[in-house]
């Protein structure tokens, strides 16, 4: 498989995240220079022990000419931050759709060429203002939050990726998955998203798709592998 050859300069926003600090990990050990943008300084040890560098800054309360600075010289970055539980709509929609346009926009701005968006599973069921029964306000507006990052990051002049995770949980890495640009049902190892992240990062494929991957029979750089190249 074509894998990248130089190092690359890398920064991830929201860097804290289980996933993030996994693909930190995986990235710095795979030779890149890594930087981690997180909100609190109090996380900055911990983003050092995983190897990045940590950057704060607040994706909710920054500008463009913030971003652009942090961005310049990157060679890709990972919008891989989110509301979190406990937040509210409004929330919702400052950082899981306001953070990552921002990031986008930066990204466009600054001349980083790669952009590798974690999003989710379920968007299509909020498309053209649909909402399913039974989901609350909140969640709602998480999946409509993530649907209008997706949109917004399709306009760009990126080389961007749109991963769609399944249903995230804590269970130890298994390295084998399902991929593809079909939406598929079940659950996945945050680690083995990671795994993914990372994989697509070092090769280049997954260019302009959006992609869905939960635990599944295929090795992780085989099921990369297998995904079309698109020009």
């Amino acid at each position: 498989m074509l894998r990248y050859l130089r190092k690359m300069r890398i920064v991830i926003a929201g860097a804290h995240g289980q996933i993030a600090r996994e693909l930190g990990r995986l990235l710095v050990a795979s030779g890149h220079d890594v930087a981690g943008l997180i909100r609190n300084p109090d996380q900055a040890g911990d983003i050092e022990a995983d190897g990045m560098a940590p950057v704060i800054i607040d994706l909710e309360n920054s500008t463009s000419d913030d971003v652009i600075q942090v961005l310049t010289g990157a060679d890709a970055a990972v919008f891989a931050a989110g509301a979190g539980p406990g937040s509210g709509a409004a929330r919702k929609d400052s950082v899981d759709r306001g953070a990552a346009v921002l990031l986008a926009d930066g990204a466009e701005q600054a001349g980083v060429a790669r952009f590798v968006q974690i999003s989710s599973s379920g968007l299509d069921s909020v498309r053209d203002d649909a909402r399913p029964e039974g989901i609350d306000d909140v969640f709602y507006a998480y999946l409509v939050a993530k649907l209008a990052a997706e949109e917004d990051l399709k306009t760009r002049d990126l080389d961007w990726t749109i991963l769609r995770p399944g249903h995230l949980t804590n269970d130890p890495a298994e390295g084998l998955v399902e991929l593809g640009p079909e939406e598929q049902q079940g659950n996945i190892p945050r680690h083995d998203v990671a795994a993914v992240l990372a994989e697509l990062i070092n090769t280049g494929r997954g260019s302009r798709q959006v992609l869905s991957v939960v635990s599944g029979s295929t090795n992780i750089p085989d099921a990369v592998a297998a995904l079309p190249i698109t020009l």
